[in-house]
Formats: C-alpha cells, structure tokens, sequence
C-alpha cells in the first residue's frame, strides 16, 4: 500500500472515535413508483471522527504531532476501530477457529485473511489487511498450528504445507483499519486556559 506508515494513531484517541462502516447505493424511481437499487462498491468505506476523542491540552499535543507526521492527508496509518478490531466478538479472545478462510487443495500455501458479516448468501467477505503482530492463530482441519508466517502489512497467511484438499483453514486474529485524515487542515480550539478541544478531525478508510 502506497504512502502508508505502519504506525497506530495513539489508542487515547482511537477509544473515543465515533463512526463506522457506509455504503454507496444508488437507487432510481421508476415511473411506477418501483425502485431500482444497485450500488457499484464491492466493499464497504469506513469513515470515522476524532474530534470526540480529544479531551484536553495533551490530547491536542498527541493529535497535532501524529497529524504533521502524516503531512495531513498524505500518508495512511492504522487506526483501531473501538467497535470491531477483533475477528469474533469483541468481548472474546481470538479464537483459531473464528473464521475460515478456505479449504486446501493440496497445492496452495497462502491464503489472506478476511472476516464473514452475517450468514449465507448475503453475508459480506471483508478483506483484512492490517492484523495486528503477534495476535493470530491459525489451525488447520481443525487442529492449532504454530507454525505459520503472517504479513502484517498485507494480512498474507502462509503455511509451511500446502494443506491437504478438503482441508478447513481456519484464524482469529486482532486488526486495525488502514485509514488517511480526511482533511488537511486541522480546526482545534482553546476553550479556556489549559483546556482544548478538536473541532473536526474526520478518518476515512483506505480500500486496496
């Protein structure tokens, strides 16, 4: 991914972000009164906003140097999303069996993580690109491997064996969302002596 530093904006301000995932649906009345719907995104964008989580002089210090560091919207960085960073629910460990990333055919080492929203033919597959160091577990036909190689910039799972055809692969994991300021100006403010706030400092996501 271009122009992206594999550094966490400080966890203070991710925890009181709000905002989530959006979709891009166009829809056209007909003349009947039916609609027509359809959207032209395979995957859905996340936008949050910090502004909520800056609470005093030191947040906006922290705010403000991230920010330059970035040269505003220039660069992406991770971002922990406070309502889904892991790939079960979020009040549960990660467990290897959280999701199945696909079956072996006897030839394929390599697999990217991804987490299911929902079940059957509606749910939706999203890719994982930013698992998080040190967080995975893997197992395979249903037994925990240890042995395995993650990259944590791409989120590429790669086995030592080609699993065998049949074979589930299954993971859990922690992850962040890659994200860019969404402006390149930061509007702050000076309520009283000591105390500051952030007006806006919108995030958005960054789709590979």
């Amino acid at each position: 991914m271009s122009g992206f530093h594999e550094e966490s904006l400080p966890l203070a301000l991710a925890l009181g972000a709000s905002g989530g995932p959006t979709r891009r649906t166009d829809v056209v009345t007909l003349g009947s009164g039916q609609e027509q719907r359809n959207t032209p995104w395979l995957h859905s964008r996340r936008r949050y906003e910090l502004a909520g989580a800056v609470r005093g002089l030191d947040d906006l210090h922290t705010l403000i140097a991230f920010f330059e560091a970035r040269r505003g919207r220039l660069f992406g960085f991770r971002f922990r999303d406070p309502s889904d960073w892991r790939s079960g629910p979020p009040a549960r460990a990660a467990s290897p069996f959280d999701q199945n990333l696909g079956f072996g055919d006897g030839q394929t080492e390599s697999f990217f993580l991804r987490k299911r929203y929902g079940g059957g033919e509606s749910a939706y597959v999203r890719p994982i690109r930013k698992p998080v160091a040190g967080s995975v577990r893997v197992a395979v036909a249903g037994q925990e491997i240890q042995a395995f190689a993650i990259d944590p910039t791409n989120g590429m799972l790669t086995l030592p064996n080609a699993p065998r055809a049949g074979d589930a692969i299954t993971c859990g994991f922690h992850f962040d969302t890659p994200v860019r300021f969404d402006t390149d100006r930061l509007e702050l403010s000076l309520d009283a002596f000591a105390a500051g706030r952030a007006v806006s400092v919108p995030l958005i996501e960054i789709l590979a």
